[in-house]
C-alpha cells in the first residue's frame, strides 16, 4: 500500500488519519510511540518555520527516519509539509524525501492556485499533493471565507490533486464562540468529487463536530494548537513544582504524558485506532 492509499482507505471506510504537527524530536517521539501503541496510521506535519528551527528539511526527514527505526515503529507514517506558500518550498521538501506537501495558494486567484497545484501534481506523480480552497479562519473565528463548491470541483478536475482542504468553518488556533461548520458544503463536495478532504483547524472542536465531518468526506484532520497547549501546560506545571531542576531531559520528558493523552483521545475520536 502506498502512502496515498492509507488516506484513501480512511476516506472509503469512514475514519480519519490524524495529522499531528511536530516542533521537535521529543514531540515526534511521543506521537509516534502513542500511535504505535494505538496501532494508528499517522501523518507528521511540519511547517516551514519548524523546518528552519530544526535545521532544514533534510534534518527533519532523517530525524523521523531514525525515530521509526530506533522505536521500531510499524504503523504507517506520512511526513508532510504543511501550508507551504511557494512551489519552491514544496520542491525542497520533496527533494529531502517528504511523502506529502500542501501548496497553500488559497490567498491567490483560483487560476493561480490551479496553475501551481497542477504543475506540482504533474511533476511529482509519487507525492501526495494537497491544496486549499477558500480561507481557513484564524484568531478565534476571523477571516473565514467558505469555499465555493464550483471552485472545488474545478480545482479537482483541472489539477487532480490527491487531497483538498475546503474552508467550511474551522479556524487555526482556538475557536471563539460556537463553531459554525457548513456540513452541507462537505456533503455536496463529497457528492461531486471522489476525493479525501482535509480539515485544518481541528483544535477546539467537539467529538460530534469531528464525527459529522468524517461522515461527510473528511479523511485527514490537522492538530497543532491542542498539542501546544498540552505541552506548555505540563511544562509550566513541572517547573513550578521542581524549581531547582536544571536537567533538560527531565524537564522535557515531563510533557510526554499530556502529549500522549491528546494523541490517544483524538485517535479514538477519529476512528483510526487499529487501522494500521
Amino acid at each position: 500500500m502506498n502512502k496515498y492509499d492509507i488516506i484513501h482507505k480512511a476516506y472509503k471506510e469512514g475514519y480519519a488519519i490524524p495529522q499531528f504537527n511536530i516542533v521537535n524530536v521529543e514531540y515526534a517521539r511521543y506521537i509516534l510511540e502513542e500511535c504505535e501503541n494505538q496501532k494508528s496510521p499517522v501523518i507528521l506535519g511540519v511547517s516551514e518555520k519548524v523546518a528552519k528551527h530544526l535545521g532544514g528539511f533534510n534534518v527533519v526527514k532523517k530525524m523521523i527516519e531514525g525515530l521509526i527505526i530506533d522505536l521500531n515503529v510499524m504503523v504507517p507514517v506520512i511526513l508532510h509539509l504543511d501550508h507551504a506558500k511557494t512551489k519552491e518550498l514544496c520542491e525542497q521538501a520533496i527533494n529531502a524525501g517528504f511523502d506529502s506537501v500542501m501548496i497553500d495558494y488559497s490567498s491567490h486567484t483560483l487560476e493561480e492556485n490551479i496553475s501551481v497545484t497542477k504543475s506540482l501534481v504533474q511533476e511529482n506523480p509519487n507525492i501526495i499533493i494537497e491544496c486549499e480552497v477558500g480561507s481557513i479562519g484564524k484568531n478565534g473565528n476571523e477571516g473565514i471565507i467558505y469555499s465555493n463548491l464550483e471552485d472545488i470541483i474545478r480545482i479537482k478536475k483541472e489539477t487532480n490533486a490527491q487531497l483538498i482542504a475546503p474552508a467550511f468553518g474551522t479556524v487555526h488556533g482556538v475557536y471563539k464562540g460556537t463553531p459554525v461548520l457548513n456540513y452541507e458544503l462537505l456533503k455536496q463536495i463529497k457528492k461531486n468529487i471522489d476525493t479525501p478532504l482535509v480539515m485544518h483547524g481541528g483544535s477546539g472542536l467537539n467529538e460530534e463536530n469531528f464525527k459529522e465531518s468524517i461522515r461527510n468526506g473528511i479523511a485527514k484532520i490537522n492538530i497543532n494548537t491542542e498539542l501546544k497547549h498540552a505541552w506548555t501546560k505540563s511544562l509550566r506545571k513541572y517547573l513550578e513544582q521542581n524549581q531547582n531542576e536544571t536537567d533538560p531531559v527531565f524537564i522535557i520528558e515531563s510533557t510526554s504524558q499530556e502529549i500522549k493523552k491528546v494523541v490517544s483521545e483524538l485517535i479514538n475520536i477519529f476512528g483510526s485506532r487499529n487501522k494500521a
